[in-house]
């Protein structure tokens, strides 16, 4: 009696649906389920490889490396030199020659000239 009443209800099982298996994207027949069964959920381990990688050879020279600190020209700055300056070489460079005025190119704007102030107008015609 209890396997022909489990045998009907299995039998119902398959015409009977839920409400949202009737419409919806769970309807169609392609539909997967997003959840996977226990037996697919992780088959091996993260640690351990499944292929061994294949590396391969060639010249050092020619090989481009991708670590970024190699290539960080904030890394290959040569280092900051300080100078400390005392009084004797302080008293040395006053005492050496300057720059003179001639040593520099003349100004090119040498002209002068005087505006009128008294003429109509302020010297503008209008």
């Amino acid at each position: 009696m209890a396997k022909s009443a489990s045998s009907l209800l299995q039998t119902l099982k398959q015409y009977i649906k839920k409400p949202w298996e009737i419409t919806g994207p769970c309807a169609h027949p392609e539909y997967r389920n997003a959840v996977p069964d226990a037996l697919e959920y992780r088959i091996h381990c993260p640690a351990t490889p499944r292929v061994h990688a294949i590396v391969p050879t060639s010249n050092p020279e020619t090989v481009y490396d991708i670590k970024y600190y190699s290539r960080d020209q904030r890394r290959n700055r040569p280092p900051i030199k300080r100078t400390f300056l005392k009084k004797a070489d302080v008293q040395k460079m006053m005492k050496e020659k300057t720059f003179d005025v001639a040593d520099f190119p003349p100004v090119y704007l040498t002209a002068k000239f005087e505006e009128d102030e008294n003429a109509r107008g302020g010297g503008y015609q209008a």
